[in-house]
């Protein structure tokens, strides 16, 4: 039986796949942790993959 293939999420060119980062500001909470903030890559928005058809048209 033929198997249909639908069209694959693709890892992100520009993170690789690591698309949230958390970033310390150098400032401290009260009870000694680190304050954080996070950054997501502007291309794919945090999710890490592309639409296939989103990588074609972002490669040429």
């Amino acid at each position: 039986m033929p198997q249909h293939s639908h069209a694959q999420a693709r890892i992100c060119p520009d993170c690789d796949g690591f698309a949230r980062a958390a970033i310390a500001t150098g400032t401290r909470h009260l009870d000694g942790t680190r304050v954080t903030i996070t950054a997501d890559c502007r291309t794919c928005h945090g999710t890490g993959h592309l639409p296939a058809r989103r990588l074609a048209a972002a490669q040429g």
